[in-house]
């Protein structure tokens, strides 16, 4: 009976709340993110439709309660306001003061998303973030397929939209964008594959070859660069953190098929002259719009000498204005010139802070791992490709790069939840501390469990952390006192 009543009581009072009935506005809201990210690849207009919806997500899901303003988040978003007030005061002193104005008040929007998307994250990791990645690999399958229509022709007019100097750009401006942002999506149709059977696995075959038909078919270096990259940190990983050794067999078996596949994809594709001729000019390592005094690497060197004569920067999109006849290709010289030394540094320092610690989290045990490894692998491989390509604006960059940090606020406090609550809460979890000691007694079990459980019941949530341990020292002497008891 002692037990009973024990039990009930403790089980009637939880602290995790109980999801609540989810109501249209609810539903309605969590289907217009997903068409968010789903269509987030439509980009050949300013603004695009993403940043529409975007712009509506920013007030819709806090009203609804979507978001969850965790300390963490807050601090980094801090973080970018102080880097777009650096950029306002860099372009104060600027030779064109409103177009670098107008730049940094783009960046401050996506610095909102990123915080926006983050937020969301945190307030339900796991179905949120699938969410996400659900509708980015429908924009990432989407996008493949109309580029590859584009550089094949498939339709009439098809190579004049969806091309750029001859290749493949789908619905993105520029094919040095349109391949970086297939990444997230092929390791996104890699991470399904591994999650399902072997053979239940085989149909995502199509979307995965999709995608790296398009990011090959994009022509572009850094694409390829980061496709490799963030294969490689994912397969990594993967390794590292799994469970069973079955795993990492299936991993590996999946990465041969699937470099397979691509070497078969590439051989077919030669067979055109168009292509050959095409892939052989790219693979080239330096183009000749690289080298040279006016070239890429010229470029860079020019910025270099300019931010060290200029500490406040020269504004944004200033310096192929004014300086050289293209942008730096460099995100962080470009920061450093765009928003102060300062402003630089401080960017510098979110994309290291970043990778070190999102590597740190990637290696503990988490129910939203798997997830994880996904993003931030994509992640990491658009940060280390802003060595070679201005990134500042873009939107799948601070995507991912906010639902890192949603993951990482989230999954931290999580575990730490789930541990007070099992300690406080979980009458299995006391009766087995209770006959670890030797209480064999049901009587007496029941009566420490029915005293353990009164004053459990009025303890406020905020306060619960404080006392778990002064709970357990009384437990202790409750079953002391029992035990001597019964045994006199």
């Amino acid at each position: 009976m002692s037990d009973t009543l024990a039990s009930s009581s403790v089980a009637d009072y939880n602290l995790v709340s109980r999801p609540s009935e989810k109501g249209v506005a609810h539903a309605l809201s969590l289907f217009a993110v997903w068409l968010t990210i789903a269509i987030s690849a439509l980009v050949f207009m300013e603004p695009a439709p993403v940043d529409l919806l975007t712009m509506g997500l920013m007030v819709l899901l806090p009203v609804v309660g979507l978001t969850r303003l965790d300390p963490k988040l807050l601090f980094g978003f801090s973080i970018w306001l102080i880097i777009f007030a650096l950029g306002i005061v860099s372009a104060a002193v600027s030779r064109d003061a409103p177009t670098a104005t107008v730049h940094m008040f783009v960046s401050l929007y996506l610095y909102g998303a990123c915080f926006l998307f983050a937020s969301f994250v945190a307030k339900n990791p796991e179905a949120h973030t699938k969410l996400i990645l659900n509708g980015y690999l429908v924009a990432s399958v989407g996008a493949a397929c109309i580029g590859i229509a584009g550089y094949l022709d498939l339709f009439p007019g098809a190579f004049d939209h969806f091309t750029r100097y001859g290749r493949a750009t789908s619905t993105f401006k520029d094919p040095n964008v349109f391949g970086p942002f297939l990444v997230c999506g092929l390791l996104t149709s890699l991470h399904l594959w591994l999650s399902k059977p072997l053979r239940a696995g085989l149909v995502l075959i199509l979307p995965a070859t999709l995608i790296m038909l398009g990011i090959f078919f994009s022509f572009s270096r850094g694409a390829w660069a980061a496709a490799t990259l963030a294969c490689s940190i994912y397969g990594f990983l993967y390794l590292v953190t799994a469970k069973k050794n079955n795993q990492r067999v299936k991993l590996i078996a999946l990465f041969l098929l699937a470099a397979f596949v691509a070497v078969l994809s590439i051989m077919v594709a030669l067979q055109s002259d168009k292509i050959a001729q095409m892939l052989e000019e790219r693979a080239v390592l330096a183009q000749s719009y690289d080298t040279g005094v006016d070239g890429r690497f010229g470029g860079q060197n020019k910025a270099i000498e300019i931010l060290i004569d200029n500490p406040l920067g020269i504004g944004a999109l200033t310096f192929f204005r004014f300086y050289h006849p293209e942008n730096v290709h460099n995100i962080y010289l470009n920061m450093f010139l765009s928003t102060t030394w300062l402003g630089g540094l401080l960017y510098l320092i979110v994309c290291l802070g970043t990778l070190v610690f999102g590597f740190q989290h990637a290696l503990k045990s988490r129910k939203t791992q798997p997830l994880f490894l996904i993003v931030y692998s994509a992640l990491a491989a658009n940060i280390a490709l802003g060595v070679i390509i201005d990134t500042d604006h873009w939107r799948h960059y601070y995507l991912l790069m906010g639902v890192v940090w949603g993951l990482m606020a989230s999954d931290r406090m999580a575990p730490m939840e789930a541990r007070r609550t099992s300690r406080i809460l979980s009458p299995q979890l006391n009766v087995a501390s209770i006959e670890g000691l030797s209480l064999t007694d049901t009587h007496h079990r029941g009566r420490i469990l029915n005293r353990l459980s009164q004053p459990i019941l009025s303890v406020p949530t905020m306060c619960r952390g404080r006392i778990v341990r002064r709970l357990q020292r009384r437990a202790k002497r409750l079953i002391v006192k029992h035990v001597t008891a019964s045994h006199r």
